[in-house]
């Protein structure tokens, strides 16, 4: 058995109405001819900003079982399944706490001495990057120790930033500067900082690392820099101002929303073109894209659904309603349920991903709805 399905009767009594309930419900899923839903051996962390707190729901019961209180607003989990960990990230105070994913309390943590951004994990798992202000640095977290391994000094004041694949380089965004830095991890030094374009928010490294897509937000443009040379390349047109992206797995497609069009618009990496645009419900945000099959699922947040489409053909496949203004979208690792944390209702609803079927009515019911605190932001599955 997973060690992370380990069930805790004693903090919540009505935990095993609940699971009854959920045996019940699949029962008779089976019996109207679906595939018997099974539930996924591991809890979903959510942060929740409102409340300082990261509720960790039960993926086998499909119910809160704790709330693990912080000392701050959250903005950002990730998971770390073979440290049985997920990291969380409050940035006014600078600080990452390790949430221990079989005690469902916190482990560790750790004071960076600086305003945070954003934090990622890095390939291979041994790392957090975390972008800091105040002073404004890179700082490497070493996880085994749990301690600050490395602070990277930066020219500018960073907004976003991006690691290559491999995890040997970062590059980091400076809107006031028009500019981006790009940094080789494995070297001591300041980054090299090349030109962007105007108003640079976001960037993302091609698969290969050799390129960095820049979101030039108000320009409505991407501009590609290559990363040895440092040059941009080209800027592309786009119809809308690029504020989320999400990346297909093999890396051949990149996925923009933003301002100005009800749509996905579709970027080829490769190509460094615009191919095409799909409609996605009104005013789509965040994305995600599940593993098998490959669906992306899009955050609808004014209208309070999902819409979901086929990675390969581009169809609408279903919409979702959800909840209100859906935030983020992350999936149990079997691909099974996806889950949509609503900011807005402060729950996280879970689709069934097998309820979505290529060619029938494009609607597909909740799974369930799950009330998990005030202001959720962030999920992650562990």
């Amino acid at each position: 058995m997973h060690e992370n399905s380990i069930t805790r009767g004693c903090d919540f009594p009505g935990m095993w109405s609940s699971r009854r309930a959920f045996m019940l419900g699949s029962v008779a899923a089976l019996a109207c001819g679906r595939r018997r839903a099974t539930g996924f051996p591991g809890y979903a962390f959510v942060a929740n900003a409102g409340e300082q707190s990261v509720a960790a729901v039960d993926l086998t019961t499909f119910t809160v079982v704790r709330q693990i209180r912080l000392d701050s607003a959250p903005s950002v989990v990730v998971a770390h399944p073979e440290r049985g960990s997920a990291y969380v990230l409050t940035p006014q105070t600078g600080t990452i706490f390790e949430i221990d994913a079989v005690d469902l309390r916190v482990k560790r943590k750790l004071w960076l001495k600086a305003s945070a951004v954003a934090m990622r994990l890095a390939p291979g798992g041994a790392f957090l990057w975390v972008l800091c202000r105040s002073p404004h640095t890179l700082v490497k977290v070493a996880l085994d120790k749990f301690e600050v391994g490395a602070r990277l000094r930066l020219a500018g004041d960073p907004v976003d930033f991006d690691l290559s694949t491999d995890g040997s380089a970062a590059a980091v965004v400076f809107p006031d500067m028009g500019a981006v830095g790009l940094l080789e991890l494995g070297k001591p030094g300041v980054a090299r900082v090349v030109l962007a374009g105007d108003d640079p928010r976001a960037v993302r490294f091609r698969l290969d690392g050799r390129q960095a897509l820049v979101a030039n937000r108000s320009t409505r443009t991407l501009t590609v820099l290559d990363c040895k040379s440092g040059g941009a390349l080209v800027r592309l047109p786009l119809p809308v101002e690029p504020e989320n992206f999400c990346v297909k797995s093999d890396g051949g497609e990149v996925f923009v929303t933003g301002k100005g069009m009800d749509a996905v618009v579709v970027v080829y990496p490769y190509r460094t073109e615009v191919a095409e645009t799909r409609l996605a419900g009104r005013s789509p945000g965040t994305m995600a894209i599940s593993g098998s099959p490959e669906y992306l699922f899009v955050a609808n947040p004014e209208a309070g659904d999902v819409t979901v489409l086929e990675v390969e053909t581009g169809d609408v496949l279903a919409a979702v309603k959800v909840g209100r203004e859906p935030c983020c979208i992350t999936f149990t690792p079997d691909s099974q349920f996806a889950l949509v944390v609503n900011q807005g209702s402060g729950d996280l609803a879970v689709i069934r991903v097998a309820a979505i079927q290529p060619g029938r009515n494009k609607t597909a019911p909740l799974f369930t709805m799950i009330p998990v605190g005030t202001e959720p932001v962030s999920a992650a599955v562990v």
